[in-house]
């Protein structure tokens, strides 16, 4: 098997050693995994690409790269130009240092380059890692995601595949705050919303007298509705939701047809 690597917390974050060890389980002795990440930290870009400006790419060691790019950018470089006479078979973005469940989803990096693959056709793993209490002080706070992602990641391809439609299915994957050996098992949850959670920001005054806004995040430890990713998260389990980019409110067609014409 020939897998693709890359993350948003850039070329040299932990959670992306952690990442290729799990690609290279799953690749084989015979395999290959081949790495584009950002050469710098991209988190909170979202399904950003640099569509106004060209993206530097650097081949580092044989198979391994780095772009000065969103990881959307990543995975298109990988495709059409290191990996255009070698395509992958898989797509795996992370592990993401932090969680993406619920509206973190919305704003991360590793499911933009998880989505993009998916449009460009490949099947795409997003993996991130619940920090908390139970995790966040151990030597490896990715201990649950080395000791279950390829598990996972071997289940999900495992799967019947639906039907290739207009927007390839893709998977988002997060493990919860806990050490690896209290992992209680995997749970298939949709995507919830953490009630009350939002981004904001945090005024600063810098001594020149000039003002700035820090981004700052909401509680993680609040969970969202039972069943729902970060709510299994919390209780111990590693979610997997199946997701595409299809952003249409198809519940809402009904409710409106009077305004068709």
């Amino acid at each position: 098997m020939r897998i693709l690597i890359t993350n948003d917390d850039g070329i040299n974050a932990d959670g992306l050693v952690v990442l290729r060890a799990i690609a290279e389980e799953l690749a084989g002795t015979n395999g290959e995994v081949w790495t584009v990440a950002p050469a710098f930290e991209q988190s909170g870009v979202g399904h950003c690409i640099n569509y106004t400006k060209p993206t530097l790419i650097t081949e580092l060691s044989p198979r391994r790269y780095m772009a000065e790019g969103s990881p959307a950018d990543c995975v298109l470089c990988a495709l059409y130009d290191p990996m255009k006479d070698a395509k992958p078979d898989l797509i795996l973005s992370g592990v993401n240092r932090g969680n993406n469940a619920a509206e973190n989803t919305l704003y991360s990096g590793t499911i933009g380059a998880a989505m993009e693959g998916a449009l460009q056709g490949y099947p795409s793993i997003a993996l991130s890692q619940f920090y908390g209490p139970a995790n966040r002080e151990l030597e490896n706070p990715f201990d649950a995601s080395v000791r279950h992602g390829a598990d996972v990641v071997r289940r999900i391809l495992a799967q019947p595949q639906p039907e290739a439609t207009d927007y390839t299915l893709f998977w988002n994957v997060n493990f919860p705050p806990v050490t690896g050996a209290d992992v209680k098992g995997i749970r298939l949850a949709p995507q919830g919303r953490r009630p009350g959670v939002n981004f904001s920001t945090i005024p600063h005054d810098a001594p020149n007298g000039r003002r700035f806004l820090w981004i700052g995040g909401g509680n993680q430890q609040i969970a969202p509705p039972p069943g729902s990713d970060a709510a299994v998260n919390l209780d111990g389990y590693i979610s997997v939701t199946p997701m595409r980019a299809d952003l249409t409110a198809h519940d809402v067609f009904d409710l409106m047809a009077d305004v068709n014409t």
